[in-house]
């Protein structure tokens, strides 16, 4: 469940080529932590990092479902697998 203390990653201003290697920490160092859900705000201006951040949690294995929240289209909701 999304609380204000939700865990959140904001890429505004990144380049492209560094989103694999933020996305892959923001997730496993929150893994690690025990959270379920996290937010990787991306912004809705461009595309462009929204497609490179939704590539990166495809190949990811420790993402079990992600999607853009309804409610911020600048926003991807990702969902974390439990640790084992």
């Amino acid at each position: 469940m999304l609380t204000s203390k939700t865990p959140k990653l904001d890429l505004h201003g990144e380049i492209v080529s560094m989103v694999e290697v933020l996305v892959n920490e923001f997730i496993a160092d929150n893994l690690k932590m025990g959270y379920s859900e996290v937010i990787i705000i991306h912004g809705k201006s461009t595309n462009i990092l929204t497609e490179e951040v939704h590539k990166v949690l495809k190949r990811n294995k420790n993402v079990r479902k992600y999607y853009k929240n309804n409610w911020n289209l600048g926003e991807t909701i990702v969902e974390i697998n439990e640790q084992k």
